[in-house]
């Protein structure tokens, strides 16, 4: 089995990668020329030089393939640049869909988000089935993986090999960026979260995200998403499971939501705007905190034999890596983390 992985050097992708690799495939991996390669240091893998923003790159890198495993997505919150963003989700989407037919492969998966599903600010569990519409992202991260996700769906719709699995929240080893859900345990660890809002994730193990991978490979339906989903917690229950094992207190103080989002918009421009660096707090992540992420897995436990696990394993993993690849201050590290 050969397969192809863009994306390969972040967290989702790198651990696509390494399931791969156990299950005894050989792997082409695509990587930018300035990309972070400490994800893959050591994987057994051929390396393709390209970029999901220049086609051209696309088709020469997967020939030979039997499978395609589109990972790579600008995940951030907060862009100077939209344009960029919209290139590489979206235009970057249609070219690997595009290049996958021309060069005969057998099968793209591709990897969607959560985000693409219908929430409510009640805590409505969504499924793949929930009424939603572009109307409803938040941001332009959320509307670029809707805008991908409809290219790859009406693809599989139309014939093609290609499915969708939409990864809830990962977490565990290896988020080397982080992602933003890695940063709420950096955070944490580094005793930057003094407040809490009301607010929920659906929490995932890492690992199991990354089998659903080959499940979707093996078993999944052209045309179709299936959640690769793990617990629905709320943000103070997630706190409360990180207190448990690194012995670092939980947040007692609930902020209103109106006053988080006085906080991202002074954060997003002087931090944003003014320094021109990330912010740690961004608008469209209060939006989307008004809305409780839970969701279900059951249609990929029962098509494709996913599971849900519990996210305590992944959690304590999450907090070992990152504590011992310098994300938490000196001042803060803990000698051990508590059994």
């Amino acid at each position: 089995m050969r397969a192809f992985i863009t994306g390969a050097t972040g967290f989702v992708g790198s651990h696509v990668a390494r399931a791969l690799v156990a299950a005894g495939a050989d792997l082409r991996l695509l990587v930018r020329p300035t990309s972070l390669k400490d994800n893959i240091a050591g994987l057994p893998a051929e390396i393709a030089v390209g970029d999901l923003r220049e086609p051209e790159s696309l088709k020469k890198a997967m020939s030979g393939g039997d499978f395609v495993f589109h990972v790579a997505a600008d995940y951030r919150l907060w862009v100077r640049d939209p344009e960029q963003m919209y290139r590489s989700n979206v235009e970057g989407t249609r070219a690997v869909i595009r290049a996958a037919q021309e060069s005969g492969v057998r099968r793209v998966i591709y990897t969607s988000s959560v985000a693409t599903m219908g929430f409510t600010r009640d805590g409505h569990i969504a499924a793949e089935d929930s009424p939603v519409s572009i109307r409803d992202m938040v941001g332009h991260y959320k509307r670029s993986k809707f805008m991908a996700e409809e290219i790859a769906l009406e693809a599989g719709r139309k014939g093609a090999s290609v499915v969708v699995v939409n990864p809830t929240t990962p977490i565990g080893e290896n988020d080397i960026k982080p992602t933003p859900t890695g940063r709420i345990v950096v955070d944490f660890l580094n005793r930057k979260f003094p407040a809490y809002v009301d607010t929920g994730l659906n929490l995932a193990d890492v690992k199991e995200v990354a089998r659903g991978h080959l499940l979707a490979m093996e078993k999944a339906r052209p045309g179709e998403r299936y959640i690769l989903g793990g617990q629905n917690l709320t943000l103070k229950q997630i706190l409360d499971k990180l207190s448990a094992i690194t012995g670092l207190p939980s947040p007692t103080m609930k902020v209103p939501h109106v006053v988080a989002m006085g906080f991202a918009a002074l954060d997003q421009f002087f931090i944003g705007i003014v320094l021109g660096r990330e912010p740690r707090a961004t608008i469209d992540a209060v939006k989307m905190g008004r809305k409780k992420m839970f969701a279900t897995s059951v249609k990929a436990e029962h098509a494709l034999g996913y599971k849900v696990l519990p996210v305590e394993d992944a959690l304590r993993r999450a907090v070992e890596w990152f504590q011992d690849h310098g994300y938490v201050e000196p001042a803060d590290q803990m000698a051990t983390v508590n059994a």
